[in-house]
């Protein structure tokens, strides 16, 4: 039986907190084309991306051992 997607923060593949990785893996996509989203998002909209970053950071938990393996 499939088991649902769940958002974590990523331990094996971050560079500041996971969250990119993280928000990646969830979506399916590159966690660079989301660190370029957010490095994007936080030019263009005077370090909204900064923000956003940080509160997702304390809101996404971070993936246990058991889920990496």
């Amino acid at each position: 039986m499939n088991e649902p997607k769940k958002l974590r923060r990523s331990m094996t593949d971050r560079k500041l907190g996971g969250v990119c990785a993280g928000l990646a893996k969830f979506f399916n996509i590159d966690p660079t084309a989301a660190r370029v989203g957010f490095a994007v998002l936080t030019v263009f909209t005077v370090f909204t991306g900064v923000i956003l970053y940080l509160v997702l950071w304390m809101v996404i938990p971070s993936e246990s051992y058991r889920d990496t393996l």
